[in-house]
């Protein structure tokens, strides 16, 4: 053993020269002698800069420090913001819910909601649906589903929410796109001739979705499919419905004419 020919009060004193040593190779806390309101107001400006590590940081020790105030439930929403700028949605949804578990009566609920709807919304869905004209892929369709849940709970618990008419634009939005997603997949069987895949796809969209721009075109899809399999009944029943439903629809002349004419404005 090393220590087996030092004395008893040498050992002592290099247990205590370690300690020391220990002690000192340990970082000091710069926010040690820091009040609750300056930790926060560092950690709002590290959080405006774009230092977002170092704000959530900052901020969980202002949620041990004002533990049990409203500045450390200020805190952890301020920290979820703060992973949900930097890229990290998975850390921010799991600290806005454990603020609601624990904190179901906040006055921030609404705000909380509106963010964790934030956190799973993709603004870029439309636009990638209709220009590469592809599927949602599954995580981005999950994503948005529960993004859409979460502006729902918002409108529907608290309709006088300042965010409640912004999380009702971004959930038409979402349905919209989720709709359209439907319909690509349906188009691009069709295209291919696999017409009980593109009728199943069309058929989902309308089932699913209601006044959403998309249906129209599902509608058509049906028509064109029905047409391409010899159900000639359910072509015409389909083209009745559509013609009733959407009277001025440029799909119609197409749709009955079995003309793949397309308008000018449309891509595909």
């Amino acid at each position: 053993m090393v220590f087996a020919g030092l004395s008893t009060a040498r050992m002592a004193t290099l247990a205590a020269m370690l300690a020391l040593a220990g002690c000192a190779s340990d970082p000091k806390d710069p926010t040690a002698g820091w009040s609750p309101n300056k930790i926060y107001s560092e950690a709002r400006d590290e959080a405006a800069s774009g230092a977002y590590d170092k704000a959530v940081s900052l901020f969980e020790k202002l949620e041990g420090r004002a533990a049990g105030t409203p500045l450390a439930q200020q805190a952890q929403l301020e920290k979820a913001h703060a992973h949900y700028r930097a890229g990290e949605p998975a850390q921010a949804t799991a600290t806005l819910d454990r603020f609601m578990r624990l904190h179901p009566s906040s006055p921030a609920m609404d705000y909380a909601l509106y963010l964790k709807g934030l956190v799973n919304f993709n603004d870029n869905l439309g636009l990638l649906g209709r220009l590469a004209r592809k599927d949602l892929s599954e995580s981005d369709q999950k994503a948005a589903k529960e993004s859409f849940e979460s502006f729902k709970e918002l409108v529907t618990r608290y309709p006088e929410s300042k965010y409640s008419v912004d999380a009702r634009q971004r959930m038409t939005y979402i349905v919209n796109s989720l709709a359209q997603s439907e319909v690509n997949v349906a188009r691009y069987y069709h295209s291919r001739g696999a017409h009980v895949a593109a009728i199943n796809r069309a058929q989902t969209a309308i089932q699913e979705f209601r006044d959403v721009p998309a249906i129209e075109e599902a509608m058509f899809i049906l028509v064109r499919s029905y047409d391409a399999l010899g159900m000639t009944d359910l072509r015409d029943d389909t083209l009745r419905v559509m013609r009733r439903t959407y009277p001025n629809s440029t799909y119609l002349g197409a749709a009955a004419s079995g003309s793949s004419k397309r308008a000018w404005y449309r891509f595909w």
